[in-house]
């Protein structure tokens, strides 16, 4: 009798393999890892690759930081000729020929008022380094300590920066109120909203009795990103930029995420005409790697020699690829590109909220977009604002990586859909990101549960 062969069962695919393991010994503090359970192998401009072979279109961008997307040639080239030149790549914060080259293309693209009599400081490589390094130079140079901060605002998760975030509690920061049009503090909105936090802010900075002694700097995002996508209208920045100046409360601006042409200007201050006393970078200004600088007025330039330091300030790959990387933005004016290609997705958008319940709110700057998904079936306050509904927002992320679409969640509740693809998106490209949101957003609705728990959510005009 012939003996019956025994067939192995197959090997799970490598990948699986790699996300186990994963899973198995990294932290419990992995975020992306957990809602993109993906292996990425290869990358080019818009486009990931994973280790299973299917390919996504990533509108994450390394949370913002690629500017140009994955492995751009002008990028690629940038390292590839410090690394063959023997150059060395850990200097400190020694002087070196690539330093000098990156802090003459980013002083080239800064508001004049700063360009012309501004400071730089080297940070740790991550963007909470430099809000640190901010908060040091303004407690220094006014020998004050309090800090005023603003509801919904993102920073950083080192001490002093995630103290001065939306959810942190830390008396030595005053919380103001942030405008927020759809879901107004003030149960007003647009523009008697912004009026109303501006003057509790300017109240509180000037009431003997208010309890908060007058801050050593005052911080804020021109668009809050992980808040929500959130922009600060242009009056009201210029509002606190008067009261700041008038108070002698330096202003520092994060614009971490906002920044090289994200919002459809090169800093996204440049859109109110207001300049800042300090302005907060990193992300895209490192060319998709590790960088983080502050820019600041001279005079505030009072700290002593070691105050702020750092063993990796001095990232020469970073400095190389963001120098080939701010100069391209500039040269191929894409700032203006962002502005206007983001204006297109704006009313795509729109029109996708127009048919959907579930979309409470659109909006955003250049290609920094956000949708906010609610509870369609919930009761609308006042203003016409639904509660927000993470469940769903979840789903929408799923389908949309289901249909190969890389988004992130934000906002109060991980509510809000974020849209940040690299500002070499062409028309086709935003398209096929828009035509994969729209069919997962209709996918998410349909199996999602209603009121009961029984009966899908539908469109808007559709019978239940």
């Amino acid at each position: 009798m012939a003996l019956t062969e025994t067939v192995p069962a197959a090997a799970p695919p490598a990948h699986e393999g790699i996300l186990r393991r994963q899973a198995l010994r990294e932290s419990a503090a992995r975020t992306y890892a957990r809602s993109l359970p993906i292996v990425p192998v290869r990358a080019r401009g818009l486009t990931i690759e994973g280790a299973d072979g299917r390919r996504y279109l990533d509108c994450l961008s390394g949370a913002g930081t690629l500017a140009l997307g994955h492995n751009h040639p002008v990028v690629l080239e940038a390292i590839r000729t410090v690394l063959d030149s023997g150059a060395p790549l850990h200097v400190l914060d020694l002087a070196t020929p690539v330093k000098d080259a990156f802090t003459t293309e980013l002083f080239a693209s800064l508001p004049e008022e700063l360009a012309e009599k501004g400071r730089i400081q080297f940070c740790g490589p991550a963007g909470t380094d430099a809000v640190e390094a901010a908060f040091t130079l303004v407690r220094t140079a006014t020998g004050r300590d309090g800090l005023a901060a603003f509801s919904g605002a993102y920073h950083g998760m080192t001490a002093d920066a995630l103290a001065a975030s939306g959810g942190a509690r830390h008396i030595g920061v005053t919380r103001l109120p942030y405008p927020y049009a759809y879901r107004c503090p003030f149960g007003v909105g647009g523009e008697r909203g912004a009026e109303l936090s501006a003057r509790w802010t300017e109240n509180l900075l000037d009431d003997p009795k208010g309890g908060v002694p007058r801050p050593a700097g005052m911080i804020l995002e021109p668009v809050q990103g992980e808040g929500g996508v959130i922009p600060a209208p242009a009056d009201w920045l210029r509002r606190m930029r008067e009261l700041t100046t008038a108070r002698g409360i330096p202003l520092i601006v994060d614009e971490v995420q906002t920044g090289v042409g994200r919002t459809g200007t090169f800093w996204a201050v440049e859109q109110s005409g207001i300049v800042p006393d300090v302005l907060v970078l990193s992300k895209a200004i490192g060319g998709s790697l590790p960088l983080a600088v502050i820019v600041y007025r001279e005079e505030l330039d009072a700290w002593r020699p070691g105050a702020h330091a750092g063993t990796f300030r001095g990232n020469q790959l970073a400095m190389a690829a963001g120098t080939a990387t701010l100069a391209y933005v500039r040269r191929n004016g894409l700032a203006g590109r962002a502005a206007e290609l983001g204006a297109t997705m704006l009313t795509r958008l729109r029109e996708l909220a127009a048919a959907h319940d579930c979309i409470g709110d659109v909006r955003g700057r250049g290609l920094m977009l956000g949708i906010e998904i609610v509870d369609r079936d919930a009761d609308a306050d006042p203003l016409g604002a639904r509660p927000a509904d993470p469940a769903l927002a979840a789903a929408v992320q799923q389908a949309c990586l289901d249909r190969g679409l890389i988004v992130e969640l934000g906002g109060r509740h991980s509510a809000v859909v974020r849209l940040l693809p690299p500002l070499t998106l062409t028309d086709e490209q935003a398209d096929a990101v828009l035509d994969r949101l729209a069919d997962a957003i209709a996918a998410a609705v349909r199996t999602a549960p209603g009121p009961t728990g029984s009966s899908p959510t539908t469109l808007r005009g559709t019978p239940a």
